[in-house]
């Protein structure tokens, strides 16, 4: 509940909430013990105010994160064409909305970029830099964004997965977006974990798409907690800096290829020795309000 509250704040800060349609989807309780919370979140966003309209759907059963998500997302693209998709454990900048809106109307007919992220890493940028994006090789489900073009193909059974699974060249390539996502996906497979964004991933390898993010990242986690389903620490290489500034247009790039400066400091947050750090400098962490 309190994460979620801290999400809803920081959206309703946002210059274009009071034009935008707000879906939320609540998915229904695991068991017994879960259901009181899952109450308590459903009371509170049922009082949500500050968007031109909302709409809530409670699931009466546990879907789960993947499926939840999946069929959320299919419901509203199928309809309105493009998205915007929060988690409820996320702190937004007072530009986002103004950044993915913008990011998801330029590159709309731009067909190799695969979505709009607005999470992003501190990177280093030369000082001549222009632009208030740069390209990845991996999305983020942090905040992000895309189109129903991109959306509706996606692989979500993995039927292509048998000529991934021994082709050594192949899991070399999809782990250039980071050394996790060849196990990610083979635990996917396995059902040892339930992600979408693996699936999605691996789907914009296979078809070498692009993923856009902001220099200056429009969203943190807040969601790294000892009640986390799925990351329950906190650890530096997550650490980024929220874009504070009034800035509401932004300058895109319009040549679509990857650059190997920007593309190796990505890799370093996802790289193995980076993973080793984090399983040895597990630190407790969590925003102020």
């Amino acid at each position: 509940l309190n994460e979620t509250r801290i999400t809803v704040e920081s959206l309703q800060k946002n210059s274009l909430s009071a034009d935008s349609q707000l879906f939320i989807f609540s998915d229904g309780s695991k068991n017994v013990n879960d259901r009181k919370r899952v109450e308590a979140v459903r009371e509170y966003i049922h009082q949500i105010k500050g968007f031109a309209n909302i709409e809530i759907y409670e699931s009466d059963v546990n879907k789960g994160l993947a499926n939840s998500l999946i069929s959320g997302i299919t419901k509203i693209i199928t309809e309105y064409r493009k998205v915007i998709v929060l988690e409820d454990d996320l702190v937004l900048s007072t530009n986002f909305l103004d950044y993915m809106n913008e990011a998801l109307t330029f590159y709309e007919d731009k067909k190799r970029i695969f979505s709009i992220s607005g999470f992003s890493f501190s990177l280093k940028y030369p000082k001549d830099y222009k632009y208030d994006v740069a390209l990845s090789l991996r999305a983020s489900s942090w905040g992000w964004g895309t189109w129903l073009d991109r959306w509706e193909p996606i692989d979500w059974e993995l039927k292509s997965y048998s000529s991934f699974k021994w082709n050594l060249l192949k899991h070399i390539r999809f782990n250039l977006g980071g050394s996790d996502l060849s196990r990610m996906l083979h635990r996917q497979v396995k059902g040892k974990i339930d992600s979408w964004a693996i699936r999605f991933t691996y789907y914009q390898y296979v078809n070498n798409y692009l993923d856009v993010f902001p220099t200056k990242s429009k969203v943190i986690n807040n969601g790294f907690t000892s009640e986390s389903t799925h990351t329950k620490y906190k650890s530096d290489r997550f650490d980024t800096t929220l874009d504070i500034s009034e800035q509401r247009t932004f300058s895109f790039l319009e040549d679509i290829k990857k650059e190997k400066y920007i593309t190796k400091q990505f890799y370093k947050h996802y790289s193995f020795i980076g993973r080793l750090k984090d399983k040895f400098s597990k630190t407790s962490w969590k925003i102020n309000k």
